[in-house]
């Protein structure tokens, strides 16, 4: 005779973020949420939502603009904030390259300057938590980071004074000035998000699904061309259908041809894949093999 039940892979991790998100409300005094418009992000704010319903997110959304952003992602941050109710932060790139905190380098991404906007934007409003939406399959430097990750005063990160998480107790423990960023979906691969995407009917940006669009090849990677992506000497563009894996500036974020339109076929062509979505479609990930951690120890996301 069964006297009791067990979860599901997807109701188990779902159960985990609900839990971290109550978490962290219950102890931190000003929390906020990165808010990009990408899927994962899409994601968090569902899981949250979740957390908290019937009453409102109890902490606003923050979205550290570029200015390079796909004009889809915008239209869905916009439009997700004005359907859902929650407050939402801009922390605009462009004010910190104006007030010379930040050094634009031609012909270069902006990506790496989100770390001075967002740690601006953390001093600014006093947030003592970021939730993020960063997975530990992502990156290799991702893979290090703990649910509850200390910054200090300066926003850096430290992989060797991580905080032991012994059986799910996460220690926020901070001092004025320092900061936790906090991720829910460590724990869940491209492959759930996915399959949490298709069994919650969690609403994307249409660019995540297959589509019709000029893309331009650079350095092994289908880039959007458009207004931010020109063709260089000896390239040329053309047509294709393809849809992204991940959303980011659109300098460096790359797409892969694909017919998959509907989530189902692309849980079917993610299962398939071997390349992870920063490794196969970020440009700014192939920089060098410590690309990513050198830029979380200055505290990026």
């Amino acid at each position: 005779m069964q006297t009791g039940y067990e979860l599901s892979h997807l109701a188990a991790l779902e159960a985990e973020s609900v839990h971290i998100f109550r978490e962290v409300a219950a102890t931190f005094e000003r929390p906020v949420l990165l808010f990009s418009g990408g899927k994962d992000s899409a994601v968090l704010l569902h899981l949250a939502r979740r957390a908290f319903w019937p009453a409102p997110l109890p902490f606003p959304l923050l979205h550290v603009d570029t200015g390079h952003n796909f004009d889809e992602v915008i239209e869905f941050r916009d439009r997700t904030a004005d359907r859902t109710g929650a407050r939402l932060l801009v922390a605009r790139v462009q004010d910190d390259i104006d007030a010379g905190r930040s050094v634009e380098r031609p012909g270069g991404t902006r990506n790496p300057l989100q770390t001075t906007t967002l740690l601006r934007a953390i001093g600014e409003h006093r947030f003592d938590a970021v939730f993020g939406g960063a997975r530990r399959d992502e990156e290799k430097a991702r893979a290090k980071e703990r649910v509850f990750s200390f910054r200090n005063r300066f926003g850096e990160w430290d992989p060797r004074a991580q905080r032991p998480e012994v059986w799910n107790l996460y220690n926020g423990r901070h001092q004025k000035g320092e900061h936790i960023r906090v991720f829910p979906l460590s724990n869940w691969t491209e492959l759930d998000i996915w399959e949490y995407i298709d069994r919650e009917a969690v609403e994307l940006p249409t660019l995540y699904y297959a589509h019709r669009r000029q893309v331009v090849e650079r350095d092994g990677m289908l880039l959007s061309a458009g207004r931010f992506i020109t063709p260089q000497p000896g390239e040329h563009t053309f047509e294709a259908t393809v849809r992204f894996r991940t959303v980011g500036d659109a300098t460096c974020t790359g797409c892969v041809e694909s017919e998959a339109d509907t989530a189902a076929k692309v849980i079917a062509e993610t299962a398939a894949t071997r390349l992870t979505e920063r490794g196969a479609t970020r440009a700014d990930d192939r920089i060098s093999e410590t690309g990513m951690e050198d830029r979380k120890r200055e505290g990026y996301f």
